[in-house]
């Protein structure tokens, strides 16, 4: 029995959403079992955040490799990227607030204020809700155009990113090097995608000549 095209998009989008879902399945797992080693609390941390800033970088990836490779069929997973990308932070932030501060909120500002780290982890938070919130295809059409500028903060959010996990490991700054390279690449090709855009000269529409009524 032959397979829908429909089917097979929503058997593709489920796959995608399960791949997605795995990293949070598996420290799920870890921490029934008690496999997270001697600080629990510093794995699932260490493990959403480095999964949030991933999920970013190739949110951003979707746009190049469609129009470079002419993959359009990716642009369709783009919303569910971000999403998850929102999804860890979120889960990053939880574990921060909820199993190492215990929500104790006086601590929690003077962490803010105090630890630059912190204060730059949750600015990258704090700017990727309102791509979360506007993600919906009703807020697409009631922003229009100024809901791809307003997605432009997804840039901001990643570079705080590198650099909320920069300042935190502070040593060995080699995997945060690495995140920083791809995302200023993944800023450079879109920059140099959209000065091209510019300069194309624009398309010239045929006059139309009207006949004069008899």
């Amino acid at each position: 029995m032959p397979v829908s095209p429909r089917f097979r998009r929503f058997l593709v989008k489920a796959f995608v959403f399960a791949v997605c879902l795995s990293p949070a399945m598996y420290l799920a797992v870890a921490a029934v079992m008690n496999a997270l080693g001697a600080n629990p609390i510093k794995t699932i941390t260490e493990e959403t955040g480095t999964w949030t800033l991933r999920f970013l970088a190739v949110t951003l990836a979707v746009t190049p490799i469609r129009r470079w490779a002419g993959w359009n069929p990716i642009q369709r997973f783009r919303r569910m990227l971000g999403l998850f990308a929102f999804f860890y932070g979120t889960l990053h932030l939880l574990t921060y607030v909820w199993l190492d501060q215990f929500f104790a909120v006086p601590d929690i500002l003077k962490d803010i204020a105090k630890r630059p780290f912190i204060t730059v982890g949750v600015a990258a938070f704090t700017f990727m809700v309102p791509l979360a919130i506007t993600s919906t295809a009703g807020w697409i059409r009631r922003l229009g155009r100024r809901w791809q500028t307003l997605h432009r903060l997804v840039y901001v959010s990643a570079i705080l990113g590198v650099v909320h996990y920069w300042w935190l490991v502070k040593a060995d700054t080699a995997r945060p090097f690495r995140y920083g390279i791809l995302i200023a690449l993944l800023l450079a090709a879109r920059v140099a995608w959209s000065r091209r855009s510019s300069r194309r000269p624009a398309p010239v529409r045929a006059a139309v000549v009207r006949t004069p009524a008899p």
